[in-house]
């Protein structure tokens, strides 16, 4: 129980740090709202010449839409979470104060990560999914057991956003600069993710490849799973999978990195 507690007073306090950047926030609903009305627009002229492509009508792909821009902060889909604070942590040695801390490194670093996300979804992305919903037709479902899936998926998919970018992150402890990881995250999230296209509508053997990428348990099973696309037991299996593999890995990397002790400038 006291590691419970532990790690939800970390997660707390990762929502209340982010809760104090509020013209930040304001800042980022306007920004997600305006891309968000740039892409239907985009989206709707691209329906109109291929109706049901990936198998969507036209308010499934308004809805993914609004589903990207809900999500894109909270899932760090571009990068933007701890992981820049703990590139720079190890290169300043000061990662040696978090292993000594009574608390899993991996666990405190998610826990961290979760409130962040919670704060996110709550603070930046609720905001345009409902300007999305009130002003564009779009494919929401009246029933509140596929709303509740939606939110587990939500959760599975922080998890999986956190585990990539964990492994990332734990690259600095041999990179003398994070700054080209940190790029290609940046690069994959969006377009593995399905930020610009949902994976269900990339054609031939790229589209088989990003649909069984963990990218793919970010956004698009989300999205599948709201709107009837996926059964949910297949999403949280397919993200579940992920979500343990990933985070294994980390483990993994997190072991060889301490025992190497490799902490550049500390």
């Amino acid at each position: 129980m006291g590691a419970v507690r532990l790690y939800a007073a970390v997660a707390t306090g990762g929502f209340r740090r982010y809760a104090t950047y509020r013209t930040a926030t304001a800042a980022g609903v306007f920004t997600n709202t305006v891309f968000g009305l740039i892409l239907v627009y985009t989206y709707l002229a691209l329906w109109d010449e291929r109706p049901q492509l990936g198998g969507y009508d036209q308010a499934q792909a308004v809805t993914f839409v609004w589903l990207g821009q809900a999500l894109y902060a909270t899932l760090a889909i571009q990068g933007g979470g701890f992981e820049t604070e703990f590139m720079e942590r190890v290169r300043t040695g000061d990662v040696a104060v978090d292993l000594y801390r009574p608390a899993d490194l991996q666990l405190w670093w998610l826990a961290n990560d979760l409130g962040r996300a919670l704060f996110q979804l709550l603070g930046r992305g609720v905001v345009p999914f409902a300007f999305g919903a009130l002003v564009f037709p779009t494919a929401l479902p009246a029933d509140p057991a596929l709303w509740a899936a939606f939110l587990v998926a939500v959760l599975l998919a922080m998890v999986v956003s956190f585990a990539i970018r964990y492994l990332v992150a734990l690259s600095g402890f041999w990179l003398l600069d994070g700054t080209g990881a940190l790029q290609a995250l940046m690069i994959t999230g969006v377009f593995c993710s399905g930020m610009t296209l949902p994976l269900n509508a990339v054609p031939g053997p790229l589209g088989e490849v990003v649909r069984v990428l963990p990218w793919a348990a970010q956004l698009q099973m989300p999205a599948d799973v709201l709107m009837g696309e996926a059964h949910w037991a297949h999403a949280f299996a397919f993200q579940a999978a992920w979500a343990v593999a990933l985070l294994a890995a980390g483990r993994a990397v997190q072991a060889a990195a301490t025992r190497r002790v490799v902490v550049q400038g500390g």
